[in-house]
């Protein structure tokens, strides 16, 4: 299992999430960013309501549907990470612990408004086109993420495409975090 690399500028970033994940759409590109401008989705309130819904989705998936990676950074920073649930699944990091630093990383953070996030968006977006990449339903997502950012939301859901292909199944975490409490959890897996 890997830990993935972070990217450093929009094309290879781009390239990279093409690399990994060939059913991406736009969509699925936009939703790598955001979360790793905006971090996590939503404040979270009903830590209960959360935990169940982490319980639920671990007895819903089996180690083998889950992406083969450990963790990997969003978008071109990596100020957040994506958490498998395989680590949960594999015993590595307990379901408290991946609870305790996706409340704390949803719930720690000052979140940009969502004008700051569509200006640095637009510059994403900009680059996306200038490469011409052709991806699918190109002109359709452009339109969509630009219909949601003038309701003056953010959050979009993956794809279906890659949804159906990769079956998503992560917590997001502050990066910080994920260095500090999860990440030597998951390194003493690859010690002699």
């Amino acid at each position: 299992m890997a830990l993935v690399g972070m990217s450093q500028n929009i094309d290879e970033m781009v390239k990279n999430q093409l690399s990994n994940y060939p059913k991406s759409r736009l969509l699925d590109i936009y939703k790598s960013c955001f979360q790793d401008f905006m971090g996590a989705e939503h404040l979270v309130g009903d830590t209960l309501s959360v935990r169940r819904y982490l319980e639920y989705e671990l007895q819903q998936v089996e180690g083998d549907s889950l992406m083969s990676w450990y963790a990997e950074p969003c978008g071109l920073q990596g100020r957040y990470v994506r958490v498998s649930l395989r680590v949960v699944q594999e015993g590595l990091v307990s379901l408290d612990q991946l609870l305790s630093a996706f409340i704390r990383s949803a719930n720690d953070s000052v979140r940009p408004s969502v004008e700051v996030w569509k200006t640095e968006w637009e510059k994403i977006v900009g680059q996306i086109d200038e490469m011409r990449l052709g991806l699918p339903y190109y002109d359709d997502d452009r339109h969509f993420i630009a219909d949601v950012l003038a309701q003056g939301k953010y959050a979009i859901s993956h794809s279906p495409d890659y949804r159906a292909a990769y079956r998503p199944h992560y917590r997001i975490v502050r990066r910080d975090i994920f260095e500090r409490e999860l990440k030597p959890l998951l390194s003493l897996q690859h010690e002699p």
